[in-house]
């Protein structure tokens, strides 16, 4: 009861910084606070729980690296001119009823092609929100339309961290699951394009305001080389080079690029990589400012914060009794349903993709076995709820940083068709793969 009682607190907490608009780092500590105290009052030392916090936190550190160079790719495509090139070209050949739509595909493309949503957001994402602001177009709709698109690749690339993630905890093969995770994916994707397309022509691009573009080619030499940050991250990981290293390549190019092209000076080269982009024309400023390692210090923080909540649970064995809550779910209801809301709750609490994954597996695997379940299904019911629901919770990093880097709200979930689509389509269509009914015990 008295979990329930620290589960309803943080949940309030979370939500109100969200009415707010406080960072989610004070619901984080309040949260955290929260259950240190229930921890204390079961008998567990502050010490030992913060050592447990510390722990999993010290595990992190890879994530938290891979943050700072997605600052870096962020800062550099903005003083390189690269988003300037894509947005300048850009308006000229795009066709302007289906803006939204092609917005929708080619991040669906670029994140299969690369596996990484942060990456594909923080790059092609900014550009596409940028032509949305220079033509018209309604930020808000458009950033919901990249967070759905990058999340495809994000859930189903075969060489997406998420994938690799499920594959391992589940003890699956990752490319049998690719293949499912394409034919259940089928009818989202297909009614997501159906939707853009009519949003799109609701929607379409006008032609964007001379004085822009006059900013534009004062303020950036438009030379074709200033792709070349794209070129490299796009190919690179197509040769099978690991994504992180991709990103930093395309990073450093785009300095270097800013050096040359751009005559950028070191010093403001170095001061963008850590504080971020800042435009000498205050026009466009409104929609290339930002980037750069600092901008990545709150999600950091947060991460660590989320983190600590894992070792402290972990620990503590807070969650032991949620373990027979899942068992007679499973039981009672049919499987997906108790992973939807398991993986919902878990995505709330822990604020991170990688973690909920990790723990919905914990409490899943046995009641998926006991229940006529395989390690298959498994895998792909968290594909279609745990690894998509990071881009649902507003305070997830999966959703609230994508969201900052595309500088927009959480105004614009609703319009991530894809996201909530693809569970479902899978609660009604699930049984062409898997048999998940009362009492069931056979896999089709």
């Amino acid at each position: 009861m008295d979990f329930l009682i620290g589960v309803i607190l943080f949940l309030a907490a979370m939500i109100g910084c969200l009415v707010a608009k406080l960072t989610m780092i004070y619901g984080l500590l309040f949260g955290l606070a929260v259950f240190l105290v229930l921890g204390v009052r079961r008998g567990f030392t502050l010490k030992a729980m913060l050592g447990w916090g510390l722990d999993s936190v010290k595990e992190s550190l890879i994530v938290i690296e891979v943050m700072m160079i997605i600052g870096l790719i962020t800062a550099s495509w903005r003083i390189s001119g690269t988003i300037t090139v894509f947005v300048y070209y850009g308006m000229k050949i795009i066709t302007p009823p289906l803006f939204l739509l092609i917005t929708f595909l080619l991040a669906c493309i670029l994140s299969y092609a690369l596996g990484t949503s942060f990456g594909v957001s923080g790059t092609m994402g900014v550009i596409f929100v940028a032509l949305a602001r220079s033509g018209g177009v309604d930020p808000v709709i458009t950033a919901g339309v990249v967070l759905s698109g990058v999340y495809f690749g994000d859930r189903c690339s075969p060489v997406a961290s998420a994938a690799h993630l499920v594959a391992g905890c589940t003890g699956t093969n990752i490319f049998d699951n690719v293949k499912l995770m394409l034919r259940t994916g089928l009818l989202p994707l297909l009614l997501a394009i159906a939707g853009y397309t009519f949003v799109s022509i609701r929607n379409p691009i006008s032609q964007v305001d001379p004085a822009i573009i006059q900013s534009f080619e004062d303020t950036f030499s438009l030379s074709v080389v200033a792709f070349i940050p794209a070129v490299i991250m796009f190919i690179l990981p197509l040769l099978k080079l690991q994504v992180t290293i991709s990103i930093l390549i395309s990073a450093i190019s785009g300095f270097i690029v800013a050096f040359i092209v751009q005559g950028a000076s070191l010093g403001t080269i170095l001061n963008t990589a850590i504080f971020g982009y800042v435009s000498p024309d205050t026009g466009l400023g409104s929609i290339l400012n930002g980037g750069g390692m600092m901008s990545m210090i709150e999600v950091v923080l947060i991460l660590i914060i989320s983190c600590a909540y894992s070792g402290i649970f972990n620990g503590t064995g807070m969650l032991k009794r949620i373990h027979s809550v899942v068992a007679a779910s499973c039981r009672r209801f049919n499987r997906f349903v108790t992973c939807t809301i398991t993986s919902l709750l878990v995505t709330a609490m822990f604020c991170n993709q990688t973690i909920a994954t990790l723990l919905v597996t914990d409490l899943l695997r046995k009641p998926y076995e006991e229940t006529g379940g395989s390690d298959q299904e498994l895998a792909i019911d968290l594909e279609n709820t745990s690894i998509l629901f990071a881009g649902l919770v507003p305070w997830c990093l999966g959703c609230y940083v994508i969201l900052g880097f595309l500088g927009v709200g959480t105004e614009a979930v609703p319009w991530a068709f894809y996201i909530y689509l693809v569970p479902l389509c899978y609660l009604f269509t699930k049984g062409r793969w898997f048999e998940d009914k009362f009492g069931t015990t056979d896999k089709r």
